[in-house]
């Protein structure tokens, strides 16, 4: 996660409905997307923290899939070669329902914590200022997609988002965990998943993109936009509590995967691509589903922290 470009958004039309007939069409109403509700109140906006049953057999486990950004927050943002923009929280977007439809047909429950081109948390008119989200409101509405990974009940979390430096013949595939949990080793384990099956996804495509490897969220380089901010240095979706900042943290294992820079023309290309999308999309599916046939594995951390 290197320096990121911020601008406004527009993307997502055509596209959108797609994936979302893709993800949950008009089969049974059973099957219709149900809205996760919080112990804290009304904190999700519309369209935000849906859970979607499985399609195919049942297995009883629920995957937190976060898109991330969303709304008035566009995250980074590139040009493809035939100088096409694209947006992160698009390319996100698209991938999370690729991702939902895949592992609902595998057996799995997903809740979603966007299912449109929204912000999770509810917003009020204060909270968008010039066209973006101010700080406090970008800070809550991570924090309400910890809640809503919460409330859910699930058993993992991934976050996906895109990446973006000055230099555009930076690219390629990084996956981030935290080493603070008392669930830090299943948190690497998914960690290695994850970027080993993007890495290799994107090779199977012909698209030959450096591996970057995994690294603990504190290690991430990139400019703080507060005081507050700046003084936890973890991931809010990965990292433990601390008080009035984080005050309940994510309670299952859980990544954060930048797969491609979309600062690089030809990995923007990717990520715009549906090839790209759902390749990207088909890479997660099957690391959640080694997680998941792996579980137990994993070694406790000795000093659990948060």
């Amino acid at each position: 996660m290197l320096r990121r470009f911020r601008s406004a958004s527009a993307l997502l039309a055509a596209l959108l409905v797609l994936s979302l007939t893709g993800c949950w069409g008009s089969r049974d109403p059973s099957e219709a997307p149900v809205r996760v509700t919080s112990p804290a109140g009304d904190l999700f906006a519309n369209g935000a923290c849906i859970s979607l049953r499985p399609t195919r057999g049942d297995r009883h486990l629920t995957v937190f899939v976060d898109p991330g950004h969303g709304g008035p927050d566009p995250g980074t943002s590139g040009t493809t070669r035939d100088g096409r923009t694209v947006f992160e929280k698009g390319a996100t977007l698209a991938v999370g329902l690729d991702l939902a439809s895949m592992l609902r047909a595998d057996g799995f429950r997903v809740v979603l914590s966007r299912t449109r081109d929204t912000a999770v948390a509810r917003l009020g008119p204060s909270d968008v200022v010039g066209g973006a989200l101010t700080l406090d409101a970008a800070h809550r509405d991570v924090v309400a997609r910890v809640e809503c990974a919460n409330a859910s009940g699930a058993e993992l979390l991934l976050s996906i988002h895109f990446n973006a430096f000055d230099d555009p013949s930076v690219g390629g595939t990084e996956t981030f965990y935290d080493e603070a949990r008392p669930f830090a080793a299943d948190n690497q384990r998914f960690a290695e998943l994850v970027q080993r099956e993007v890495v290799a996804a994107m090779a199977r495509g012909g698209w030959n993109t450096p591996d970057r490897g995994i690294a603990p969220d504190t290690s991430i380089e990139a400019p703080q936009l507060s005081a507050r901010a700046a003084a936890y240095p973890h991931l809010l979706e990965l990292g433990p509590a601390q008080a009035g900042w984080l005050d309940t943290p994510s309670k299952m294992p859980g990544v954060l995967c930048e797969p491609l820079f979309l600062s690089d023309p030809f990995e923007a290309d990717i990520a715009a691509s549906r090839a790209g999308q759902q390749a990207l999309a088909g890479a997660f599916a099957r690391a959640i589903d080694n997680y998941f046939a792996g579980r137990g594995r994993a070694t406790p951390t000795s000093t659990p922290t948060g």
